[in-house]
């Protein structure tokens, strides 16, 4: 039972960046799509579309740094709190980096009939963003209150 927990502990510890990159491969994809068909219809602009479709990328750096904050010897005490932490906050910036990706493809398309609302259409993937950091924020905090 007890490398059972210590097992689910290591998932924990790696979940945040697993999870994190699986979702910010899913994003980068969404907005990327999004960008090469902006690409296909508009004469120009089309830095800005690649750098929109990147946006989704921080969600990884975000898994990363959770990773090596949850990366510690585990004991059966601390190792069900890594599980809980880092397989939720992975989860979190998942979900973040997909949903992002796909405002990001939301605003490509918007700014290729009208480039004037170009910034204004990022403020939605912004907002997502700013739930990433929600989590990642909490999954920082918890894990500094994790046993030794």
């Amino acid at each position: 039972m007890n490398e059972f927990v210590l097992a689910l502990g290591w998932l924990g510890i790696y979940a945040p960046m697993a999870l994190g990159a699986i979702g910010s491969m899913m994003g980068c994809a969404i907005a990327g799509q999004a960008a090469i068909g902006a690409m296909l219809e508009t004469e120009s602009g089309h830095g800005r579309y690649i750098g929109i479709s990147a946006m989704p990328s921080s969600q990884v750096i975000y898994g990363i740094v959770v990773m090596f904050t949850l990366n510690r010897p585990l004991s059966a005490e601390s190792a069900a709190g890594a599980f809980g932490i880092g397989l939720l906050a992975g989860l979190a910036l998942l979900a973040s980096a997909v949903y992002q990706g796909r405002c990001c493809a939301s605003a490509i398309n918007a700014a290729k009939a009208k480039p004037e609302i170009f910034g204004l259409s990022l403020a939605p993937a912004a907002i997502v963003e700013g739930f990433a950091v929600f989590a990642f924020i909490f999954a920082l905090v918890l894990s500094a209150g994790l046993p030794a």
